[in-house]
C-alpha cells in the first residue's frame, strides 16, 4: 500500500488567485525552463554534478526529472550566494570545482574507476566516505570533505524540493498562502489542501 497524492495539485493552484504573483512566476518558471548546458561548470564537471545529484536525490524512472544540478550551475553563473560560508571553505565556485576533482580522486583511488563508470553502490561508497571524512585523494588534504558533502547535498535537497513536481509529490502546497491559513490543528487540512490517497501496488 502507497500513500500518493492527486497529480497537478500544485500546477492546479498556480493558476488561481491563492498563490501571489511573485511566488506563481518563480513557480511557473522552474516547471518551464528546459534543460540547462552549463555555463559555470565544464560539460565534463556538469555531467559528473548531474550523476552525484542522482544519487543524492534519486528520482527512479520519471519521464519529468527535476534538473537539481541546473539550479547549482545556474547560481553559480551568477555569482550568487547565500551570505555566509565556513571559514574553512573556499568561495563557493572553487569549493564544487574541487570538490567535483576529489570524488573522482576517491573513486579512482577506491575502485580504480572514474565515478561515472562505477555503479550506484559503489558511487554511494564513495560518496559515505566523503560525508565521513575518509574518502582518500589529495583534494581531501586541502578541502574539507564533510562540510563539502554537507553544503552539496543541502543544495541539492533544497532544489528539488523548490521545485513545483516534488511539492506535488509530498502534498506541499504552502506557497498558496494568499487567504492565510486558519485550519492550523492537528489533521486539520484547509479546503486547497490535497488529500492523500492510497494506492495498491
Amino acid at each position: 500500500m502507497t500513500i500518493k497524492y492527486p497529480v497537478g495539485t500544485v500546477r492546479d493552484l498556480l493558476t488561481t488567485d491563492l498563490v501571489t504573483e511573485a511566488t506563481r512566476q518563480a513557480l511557473v518558471k522552474r516547471l518551464n525552463t528546459p534543460p540547462r548546458q552549463p555555463t559555470f561548470f565544464s560539460t565534463d564537471e556538469f555531467t559528473l554534478l548531474q550523476a552525484v545529484c542522482d544519487r543524492l536525490v534519486p528520482q527512479g524512472e520519471t519521464d519529468q526529472p527535476i534538473p537539481v544540478a541546473d539550479g547549482i550551475d545556474e547560481r553559480l553563473s551568477g555569482s550568487e550566494t547565500n551570505g555566509w560560508r565556513y571559514d574553512t571553505m573556499p568561495t563557493d565556485g572553487d569549493a564544487y570545482k574541487l570538490g567535483l576533482k576529489g570524488i573522482d580522486e576517491s573513486a579512482q583511488a577506491l575502485f580504480q574507476q572514474p565515478f561515472l563508470s562505477l555503479t550506484g553502490g559503489e558511487q554511494d561508497q564513495v560518496l559515505k566516505a566523503i560525508q565521513l571524512m575518509e574518502a582518500p585523494g589529495e583534494t581531501w588534504q586541502t578541502l574539507p570533505a564533510d562540510r563539502f558533502f554537507e553544503e552539496l547535498l543541502a543544495e541539492a535537497v533544497e532544489n528539488y524540493y523548490s521545485h513545483p513536481i516534488a511539492q506535488e509529490e509530498i502534498g506541499y502546497v504552502g506557497m498558496a498562502d494568499t487567504p492565510t491559513w486558519k485550519r492550523v490543528g492537528l489533521d486539520q487540512l484547509e479546503d486547497r489542501e490535497p488529500r492523500a490517497v492510497q494506492i495498491n501496488e
